[in-house]
């Protein structure tokens, strides 16, 4: 049995049962009853497609990330889905690799199941997503993307100060009293672009020379961090201080100093990004920064919810992270 035969039964229009199964007002309350009765003795359940014909929206959205076993990516994408949940929204969670082919065939299935928003969480979607195919999938489907922007009608954004957040971390070091400091640039995405210009412009603001060469590039992992201090203790670099675009890399870091039979933080001071479970488990503790992905993802949820809905005014937004200091520095 389907809307249509229950308004039948009832002698009503659907849009009558329609406000019944909302609980809206407007119906006479004899009319209310004998729907409902009706609606009881057929165990009904309204099918997702039925409820949308009538409300304009399936009450769907598609997260789409990079890579839901990095751990930053998990906190934000767990707290979207959990909160979209609570206000009666089903989620369909997708891993893009990060692949522009991959981007397209997700999007493609999400708008093909009429979800009524998207949420994109990753800086590289800033990149991704100025390909012509998809900026004409997202141009009419209220999308937010998490720490990045889009030059699209119905886009908004959250984002994350990482320029700020590296500041801070370089802030951190030379009140410590470090001038030889290096920069792991573990990534190639906006934001890693926008933390290594933080690292850049902060060294420059001590008067703190050949700030470029003060740049290692290695890979977003333990070993990518092992691997670029040990690149720098066999080339004799002096150093004293080592600042990196995320936790991993930096527990990496940490793992050679150690091997190499240096002091952390009396030799050489080591800080993070993410304030993630890498901060937590290195031995010693991390000194991080904290980007807040739940806040993050909170704002993502409002943000999308006020554009689906159209309940109040919604604009893009800014957050500023916080260090958080652990014993490597």
């Amino acid at each position: 049995m389907n809307i249509y035969d229950i308004a039948k039964e009832a002698g009503v229009s659907i849009s009558t049962v329609s406000r019944v199964m909302n609980n809206k007002g407007n119906v006479n309350p004899a009319t209310r009853e004998k729907v409902e009765e009706i609606l009881a003795r057929n165990s009904y359940v309204p099918s997702a497609i039925a409820r949308g014909m009538m409300s304009k929206s399936l009450n769907k959205v598609a997260v789409l990330t990079v890579d839901i076993r990095v751990p930053h990516y998990a906190r934000t994408a767990y707290t979207i889905e959990r909160e979209f949940s609570r206000r009666g929204y089903e989620v369909s969670l997708c891993n893009t690799g990060g692949e522009l082919q991959e981007t397209v065939k997700y999007l493609r299935a999400a708008l093909e199941k009429q979800v009524d928003g998207i949420v994109l969480v990753g800086s590289v979607f800033n990149t991704i997503c100025r390909d012509p195919e998809i900026e004409g999938l997202l141009r009419t489907t209220p999308t937010v993307l998490a720490n990045g922007k889009l030059e699209l009608p119905n886009s908004y954004s959250v984002l994350v100060d990482d320029k700020y957040g590296i500041g801070l971390a370089v802030d951190h070091l030379v009140r410590k009293g470090h001038r030889e400091i290096y920069y792991l640039k573990d990534m190639d995405t906006v934001s890693a672009r926008l933390k290594c210009e933080g690292f850049l412009n902060s060294l420059g603001r001590y008067g703190i020379k050949d700030a470029k060469k003060r740049v290692v590039n290695t890979a977003m992992s333990i070993e990518g961090g092992m691997k670029a201090v040990e690149q720098l203790l066999r080339k004799g670099n002096t150093f004293t201080a080592v600042v990196c675009g995320e936790d991993v890399t930096a527990a990496g870091a940490v793992k050679a100093l150690l091997h190499a039979g240096l002091r952390v933080p009396e030799d050489v001071a080591v800080t993070g990004y993410n304030n993630s479970e890498y901060a937590r488990i290195c031995e010693p503790r991390l000194t991080t920064i904290d980007n807040k992905p739940e806040l993050v993802a909170m704002l993502c949820v409002q943000l999308l919810t006020s554009l689906i809905e159209k309940t109040e005014a919604y604009s893009s937004c800014t957050i500023q992270p916080e260090l958080v200091e652990g014993q490597t520095t």
